[in-house]
C-alpha cells in the first residue's frame, strides 16, 4: 500500500531505462490497484510486466471492495499475485482460497505468482518443510501439469520480510530445492523445470547476486527495494556488478 498515481508515474520512470537494451531479466511491477491503468498505459512498448497485488476468486458479484481477474486484465494486468504472507496474516487467507484464486487467474490467463512461507516460530521449531509441504498440497491442489507450468512460486520466510533478516543464499537454495522436488513428484520433472520459484524477503542490491547464484533460485519478489528506482535499478542490473 504505497504510492498515489503519480508517485508510481515517478517511479515508473525511473526504473524504464534499466528494463530496455535486451536483458535477459523479465521485470514484473506490482503498483496498488488505483495505479494499475496509469501503470499499464506508461509502460506499452516498454519490456515490463504488470501485476496485481491480490484478486477475488468469483468472476462478478455482490462482493463490495474487492477485485476481479477480468477487471484486472481490462486494467492491463498479466499477472496477479496471490497469498502474499501479508493477505495470509492481516486478512486471515487461508490455501484453500489461495487455490480458488489459482485456478480462477489460470482460467483467466493471467499467471499467478503463487506465494509461500514459514514464519519464525515454525522456522525455530523446525517445521520450515512441513508448513511448504502443506501450502503447496494446499494451494496447488487439483491443478493439471499443464496448468501448473504456468505458475509462478514465490517463497518468501515471513521471518525475513520487512525485517531487515534475509536467509542466507544456502538456506534459500534449501528451501527452493524442496519445492522443486516437491512440484515435480507432484506435476512431473518437466512441469517443475518450467516453474519459476522466486525468491522474496529483504532482497536488496547487496544480496541479489549471492541468492541468484544458487542453481534453484529463478528471480526475486520484491518489497522495499523497489520502491526506489535507484535500487529497483540496481536489482534488474545484478549481473552487471
Amino acid at each position: 500500500m504505497h504510492m498515489t498515481v503519480p508517485e508510481a508515474m515517478e517511479l515508473v520512470r525511473g526504473i524504464a531505462p534499466s528494463c530496455s537494451g535486451g536483458k535477459a531479466v523479465e521485470v514484473i511491477i506490482a503498483p496498488p490497484f488505483t495505479a494499475l491503468h496509469a501503470t499499464a498505459c506508461e509502460i506499452k512498448g516498454k519490456i515490463i510486466g504488470l501485476a496485481a497485488q491480490n484478486m477475488h476468486f468469483e468472476p462478478a458479484g455482490a462482493f463490495t471492495g474487492e477485485v476481479s481477474a477480468a477487471m484486472l486484465k481490462d486494467a492491463g494486468c498479466t499477472h496477479v499475485i496471490i497469498g502474499h504472507s501479508e493477505r495470509r496474516q492481516y486478512f486471515c487467507e487461508t490455501d484453500e482460497g489461495v487455490n480458488r484464486k489459482t485456478k480462477t487467474a489460470l482460467s483467466e490467463g493471467l499467471t499467478p505468482i503463487v506465494c509461500i512461507g514459514e514464519s519464525l516460530g515454525e522456522r525455530e521449531a523446525g517445521t520450515t518443510f512441513k508448513v511448504i509441504e502443506s501450502q503447496l498440497n494446499g494451494g496447488l491442489t487439483g491443478l493439471s501439469p499443464e496448468e501448473a507450468g504456468r505458475l509462478i512460486v514465490a517463497y518468501e520466510p515471513v521471518w525475513a520480510i520487512g525485517t531487515g533478516r534475509t536467509a542466507t543464499p544456502a538456506q534459500a537454495q534449501e528451501v527452493h530445492a524442496f519445492i522443486r522436488e516437491k512440484l515435480s513428484a507432484t506435476f512431473g520433472k518437466d512441469a517443475a523445470n518450467c516453474i519459476r520459484i522466486l525468491y522474496g524477503g529483504s532482497v536488496k542490491p547487496d544480496n541479489i547476486k549471492s541468492l541468484m547464484a544458487m542453481e534453484d533460485i529463478d528471480g526475486a519478489l520484491v518489497g522495499g527495494a523497489s520502491l526506489k528506482a535507484e535500487s529497483f535499478s540496481a536489482l534488474v542490473n545484478y549481473s552487471e556488478v
